[in-house]
C-alpha cells in the first residue's frame, strides 16, 4: 500500500468546508422550511466530530456501532421543541453524518486489505455518493408526485406497497422528539424522568470496570467485560425480549469464562468460531421457519413466543384507566 499516493489533506478539509457553506446556506435561506438555526447545524457538527473516534474504535474492536440517534433527538427535543422539521435535520447532521464516516472508514479498511489505491477510493465513494443522492431524492420526488395517497395507510388500496414504513419512522420520530419533546416524556412534564439516570450510570461504567482492573490486575476476565457491547446489544429490543438475551448470555459466559479459565488456548482458537456458528444458526433457523411455516402462514406456539410470561404486561400504567383483569391504579 506504501507504493500507492495518499489522499492530499485538502481533500478532506475542501470537502467539509464546501458541505458546511452549503448545508450553512440552506439553514439560513430556508430557515422557514428547514426549522434549524445555523447555530444547530454547527453544534450537530461538532458532536459529530466529538463521537466519531470513539464509536469508531467500539465498532473496530466489538463490531457494535452505538447510535446517537436518541441523544440527537433528545438534546434538540429541549433546546427547540415543537419543531419537528428542526429535530430531524439535526439528527441528520448530528448522527447520520458520524455514521457515514464510521461506513466511510469501514470502507477504507476493505480497501487497505484489497490493496486499492486510497485515492480511488476517495473518488469511488464521492461519485458513488453523488450519483446515488442524486438518483434517490428524484425518484422520491417523482413517486410523491405521481402516486396517489402515498404513504397514507387509511387512503391507501389494500396490500399496497406504498406505506413507506421507513420513513414513517423518521417521522414519528419527529413527532415523538421535536413536536411532543423530550419534557413531556423524560422531563418535567413527563412520567419517566428517573431513567435520566441511565445517561450517569452508562458513563460511569467503564470506570468502575476499568478501576476494577486496577485495583485487582490479576484477574485477566475484568477487562473482558465491554460495557458498550452488553448494553448496545439490547438496542434491539423490542422486537427482542429479555427472554432472547438469556440463552445469549448464558451461553456466552459459561463459554467465555469456563474455557478462558481453563482452557485458554481454546478460547482463543474456537471463541470466533463460536459467534460464527451462534449466528450462522440463526440464519440457517430463519429461512428453515421460513418455507415450513411463513409460507404455509402457520405459527408455532411455545414457552418461548410468548413474551414475558407475565399476563399483566398488556395492562395500562397510566392512572385512571380501567380494564377487566388488570389491577386499578
Amino acid at each position: 500500500m506504501r507504493k500507492y499516493k495518499d489522499i492530499p489533506s485538502w481533500w478532506f478539509n475542501a470537502l467539509l468546508l464546501v458541505t458546511l457553506a452549503v448545508s450553512l446556506i440552506l439553514c439560513i435561506f430556508l430557515n422557514n422550511q428547514v426549522q434549524m438555526p445555523w447555530w444547530g447545524l454547527l453544534f450537530a457538527s461538532a458532536i459529530a466530530f466529538i463521537f466519531t473516534l470513539p464509536i469508531s474504535i467500539i465498532t473496530a474492536t466489538t463490531n457494535q456501532t452505538p447510535g446517537l440517534n436518541i441523544i440527537t433527538e433528545y438534546v434538540m427535543g429541549i433546546i427547540l421543541p415543537g419543531r419537528p422539521i428542526a429535530n430531524v435535520c439535526f439528527k441528520v447532521y448530528g448522527y447520520m453524518s458520524m455514521s457515514q464516516a464510521v461506513s466511510f472508514l469501514s470502507d477504507f479498511k476493505l480497501g487497505h486489505y484489497m490493496k486499492i489505491p486510497p485515492r480511488s477510493m476517495f473518488l469511488v465513494q464521492f461519485l458513488g455518493t453523488i450519483i446515488s443522492g442524486t438518483i434517490n431524492i428524484s425518484v422520491a420526488w417523482w413517486l410523491l408526485n405521481s402516486i396517489e395517497n402515498i404513504c397514507q395507510d387509511d387512503l391507501l388500496p389494500p396490500d399496497s406497497p406504498w406505506t413507506c414504513p421507513g420513513d414513517r419512522v423518521f417521522f414519528d420520530a419527529s413527532v415523538i422528539w421535536g413536536l411532543v419533546g423530550p419534557k413531556r416524556i423524560f422531563g418535567t412534564l413527563g412520567n419517566y424522568s428517573s431513567m435520566n439516570w441511565f445517561f450517569l450510570g452508562g458513563a460511569v461504567g467503564p470506570v468502575i470496570v476499568w478501576l476494577l482492573h486496577k485495583v485487582f490486575p490479576t484477574q485477566s476476565w475484568i477487562p473482558l467485560i465491554n460495557l458498550p457491547v452488553l448494553l448496545g446489544a439490547t438496542g434491539a429490543m423490542p422486537p427482542a425480549t429479555p427472554l432472547n438475551y438469556n440463552a445469549w448470555v448464558i451461553v456466552g459466559t459459561i463459554f467465555n469464562f469456563f474455557i478462558f479459565r481453563y482452557r485458554k488456548q481454546w478460547w482463543q482458537r474456537y471463541n470466533y468460531i463460536l459467534s460464527a456458528a451462534l449466528d450462522a444458526g440463526v440464519a440457517f433457523m430463519a429461512v428453515l421457519l421460513y418455507f415450513s411455516l411463513g409460507m404455509e402462514q402457520k405459527g408455532l406456539t411455545w414457552w418461548g413466543t410468548n413474551g414475558e410470561h407475565c399476563e399483566l404486561a398488556t395492562c395500562p400504567t397510566a392512572k385512571g384507566i380501567a380494564v377487566d383483569g388488570c389491577p386499578a391504579r
